[in-house]
């Protein structure tokens, strides 16, 4: 900025620093006009009402003291009375009185600077906030900036920092610098340097979003979402159902030779998704949610959130899967514990459990389960006879030789 803010250069920076910047003009101008506030109060004092206002189309500036127009004057500095204000002001109008110095320029130009270079930077600041919180549960696309401690630091649309720390990464997933990458947005939060665009690739946010995006009948509503459960990098399960009999949800998300479900799968890099048909009865939708293991039949505890689920002996490693992921999957998609058994092992298991949740009911709490014992119906330790004797023979001896000394 130069020593004196000329009117056109003026409106010429800030409308370079709006387009620059993405920052609403007004913005910048508002932020000027109380720059020059600051500026004046601080060096023509800060007791009387100045106001400034800044021509929008010429760039000129003017200095006011603003009085209220009373009818008996108590603070001079504040106040005018009817009959100095003129006849054409009124009781409880603004008196606005031109005090712009003439040296203003030089002064407001120096002391402005700072402030409006501050404005200008927390302008920015809203901004990204504003843009990436109206984005969250969104999908964003950058490139790869840089890592820090194994945070990733993403750019979005090349200006916008975005970070992607360990816990939401992707364990088997390896991005190099400047590759393209696609995450959902998180979380946006405020912070003294600025906000911070949280991103993940772990969350089961983003197997949503890549299903919206590629399956027109969900964005309209044909097709919906019911449940998502994700272990990230590996395998996913997802309950959908239709709200059109004559639109198979299944097929619809899995699209023509499974294409759809491939691209999201890609997208992924590999990740399994299993689509699922959602049903009301909890039943058949825990039966759904096992696939892709065949289910005998499945007995519900609703008093613990528990279902038995018998399947076929040869299937039973299925209904399980590698190292318990199907099932944990399921069970996390459908909200039921549960209990696996093959048809051999079916009435053992069953008994099983009823015994252990019978017990479990009659069993008193922990702290009523263990009995206090009085201090005086405590057993004390037992005292070696002959060490005692000993103590006191030691204690007479030293007795005795104190009162030969007297």
């Amino acid at each position: 900025m130069n020593t004196t803010l000329e009117p056109t250069e003026l409106l010429t920076a800030l409308h370079e620093i709006a387009r620059e910047r993405d920052i609403p003009f007004e913005m910048l101008l508002e932020a000027l006009e109380a720059a020059l506030i600051t500026a004046y109060k601080r060096h023509f004092g800060g007791e009387a009402n100045a106001i400034v206002t800044l021509d929008r189309q010429t760039g000129e500036y003017t200095v006011y003291h603003r009085r209220n127009v009373v009818a008996e004057v108590i603070d001079p500095k504040l106040e005018i009375s009817q009959k100095e204000a003129g006849a054409r002001y009124q009781v409880g109008d603004f008196y606005d009185e031109v005090v712009t110095p003439k040296d203003f320029g030089r002064i407001a130009a120096q002391t402005a600077k700072q402030v409006i270079v501050q404005r200008i930077r927390e302008a920015e600041r809203d901004t990204v906030y504003n843009k990436y919180a109206a984005r969250v549960n969104d999908i964003v696309r950058g490139t790869v900036q840089r890592y820090e401690q194994r945070n990733m630091y993403v750019l979005l649309e090349g200006k916008d920092e975005a970070l992607l720390p360990l816990s939401e990464q992707v364990p088997r997933e390896n991005f190099r610098i400047n590759d393209f990458i696609r995450a959902y947005i998180l979380d946006v939060r405020k912070s003294p340097k600025g906000p911070t665009v949280i991103l993940s690739r772990a969350a089961e946010g983003l197997v949503q979003r890549l299903l919206e995006f590629e399956v027109p009948e969900i964005e309209a509503g044909i097709v919906e979402l019911m449940a998502i459960a994700r272990e990230a990098g590996s395998r996913s399960k997802v309950a959908v159902r239709s709200n059109r009999g004559e639109v198979d949800a299944v097929g619809a998300c899995l699209g023509p030779k499974s294409s759809r479900i491939a691209n999201v799968s890609d997208e992924l890099r590999g990740e399994k998704v299993d689509v699922i048909r959602w049903d009301p009865d909890p039943v058949t939708f825990i039966g759904n949610a096992l696939a892709p293991a065949k289910v005998v039949s499945v007995e519900l505890f609703p008093e613990d959130g528990t279902a038995l689920v018998i399947v076929p002996d040869y299937q039973l490693s299925l209904a399980i899967g590698r190292e318990g992921q199907n099932v944990r999957l399921a069970a996390r998609l459908t909200g039921w514990r549960l209990e696996i058994a093959s048809e051999a092992d079916a009435d053992e298991t069953r008994e099983r459990y009823l015994a252990e949740r019978a017990q479990a009911v009659e069993q008193p709490p922990a702290e009523e389960a263990v009995e206090a014992v009085p201090v005086e119906e405590a057993e004390a330790p037992a005292i070696d006879a002959d060490l005692l004797r000993k103590l006191e023979e030691f204690k007479r001896e030293r007795l005795g030789e104190g009162g030969e000394s007297k």
